[in-house]
C-alpha cells in the first residue's frame, strides 16, 4: 500500500452495530475509497456478512472496528487497541485440567494468521495513531461469544491468554472471512468499559465512539 498505490486501495471495515459505524462513517467524512458494513453481532453473522461483502466487491483490506472491553492494567476505557493477534477465546472443550482450545484438541485454529506484512501495517496504524495524539495500544485483542461478567473469567483469561488487551465478539468471524479471500486484516476497538463484573453505570460508550471515529479519520491518512 505505497503511496504510489493509493488510488487503487479499498477498504471494508465492519462494525457490528449501527452506532460504531456512524461513528467511524463520521470519521472517514465521505472517503470513497472505504465501505462500513454491518457486521451483526457475534462472531457467525461477522464471519457471513463479511463473506458476502467480499464476494460482491473487490478490496484491498478488511478491518473488524468497534467498542469493546478493555482488560485491567493494559487498555484503559477511552484508549484505543490495535490487535496483533485475532483470536477466538471460547472455542474448545472444558476438561479437568482447564480449557483446551481448538489447536490444543486438534481440531483447528483459533487464531487469525498474522504474517510479516501485517505485523508492518499494525505497527504503521499505531504510529499515526500515537501522532494524532491517540491513545493506542498493540496486543491479542479475543473474540467471545459471551462476554465476560465476573472478575474470576476476567482473571482466568488474562492468565490463559497472557497479554490480553480487549475482547469483543466479531473480530474472529471478520477476519476468518478475509483470510479465507486471501485478504488482510486489522481489527480496532476503542475502549468502553473493563472487562470483569458488568456494570452498565460504569460504561463509557459515548467516549468509546467518540475515540473510535477520530482514530477512523487517521486511517484516511495512513492509507
Amino acid at each position: 500500500m505505497s503511496c504510489g498505490q493509493q488510488s487503487e486501495v479499498r477498504i471494508l471495515i465492519m462494525t457490528a452495530v449501527s452506532v460504531e459505524r456512524d461513528a467511524v462513517l463520521r470519521g472517514l467524512h465521505s472517503d470513497s475509497r472505504f465501505d462500513v458494513l454491518l457486521a451483526g453481532v457475534g462472531s457467525v453473522a461477522a464471519a457471513v456478512n463479511t463473506a458476502k461483502a467480499l464476494a460482491t466487491s473487490e478490496y484491498s483490506l478488511v478491518i473488524s472496528a468497534g467498542i469493546g472491553g478493555g482488560f485491567p492494567g493494559r487498555a484503559e476505557v477511552g484508549s484505543l487497541v490495535l490487535a496483533n493477534d485475532i483470536m477466538v477465546a471460547d472455542l474448545g472443550a472444558e476438561t479437568s485440567e482447564g480449557f483446551r482450545s481448538v489447536d490444543d484438541l486438534g481440531f483447528g485454529c483459533s487464531h487469525i494468521q498474522i504474517d510479516a506484512s501485517i505485523v508492518e501495517l499494525v505497527e504503521r496504524v499505531t504510529r499515526a495513531m500515537l501522532v494524532a495524539g491517540l491513545p493506542v495500544i498493540t496486543g491479542p485483542v479475543l473474540t467471545v461469544s459471551t462476554v465476560t461478567g465476573t472478575a474470576e473469567r476476567a482473571v482466568e483469561l488474562a492468565t490463559r491468554i497472557p497479554g490480553a488487551t480487549a475482547e469483543a465478539m466479531e473480530g474472529f468471524g471478520v477476519g476468518f472471512a478475509a483470510v479465507d479471500r486471501g485478504l488482510p486484516v486489522l481489527e480496532l476497538r476503542a475502549i468502553s468499559n473493563m472487562v470483569g463484573p458488568r456494570d452498565r453505570s460504569t460504561w463509557r460508550i459515548k467516549d468509546a465512539l467518540d475515540v473510535l471515529e477520530v482514530a477512523s479519520s487517521v486511517l484516511t491518512e495512513v492509507f
